[in-house]
């Protein structure tokens, strides 16, 4: 069995799903996924990828979503929905939302699961990936395994 980590920022749609449990062929999988809510201090780098992305409406409208202990609700939700899609496509999964230091959890989770890999499946961060600030290139320096980067489809 394959153990991954998988560090999410929104719900799993079902292409996610499809491809987070394609990736191993037909080699049985248990998921532990880390949920991050939305932060209140990256609005204007989310903002920025908006732009970058064409998505001007999405940069306007930034600031109605909810952020920080507001957003802790909300990603209680997509997690459990995104446990659900895993477990009816066969996997395994379970599952927490991060509230402090993302990677520190991403480290202790490594080690306690034993997990085989880490698989960050986010939507693009352009302007941290350029200055390698994004979860996955901070993440290739913090665990022991590798880490796989995977963009997140949209609803």
């Amino acid at each position: 069995m394959i153990t991954t980590v998988l560090m999410i920022e929104q719900p799993l749609v079902p292409t996610d799903v499809e491809l987070v449990t394609t990736l191993h062929g037909a080699e049985h999988q248990s998921f532990v996924v880390l949920m991050q809510p939305r932060g209140d201090r990256d609005r204007l780098l989310r903002a920025l990828d908006d732009v970058a992305l064409g998505e001007l409406g999405d940069a306007v409208r930034e600031g109605e979503e909810p952020e920080g202990g507001d957003a802790v609700q909300p990603a209680r939700r997509a997690l459990d929905h995104s446990l659900r899609a895993l477990r009816e496509a066969g996997a395994d999964a379970v599952g927490q939302v991060v509230e402090d230091h993302p990677l520190d959890l991403l480290s202790s989770v490594v080690e306690e699961t034993g997990a085989d890999e880490v698989v960050v499946l986010t939507a693009p961060h352009f302007v941290e990936e350029l200055f390698h600030r994004d979860w996955a290139s901070r993440a290739r320096h913090k665990v022991g395994v590798p880490v796989l980067k995977l963009f997140a489809h949209g609803e």
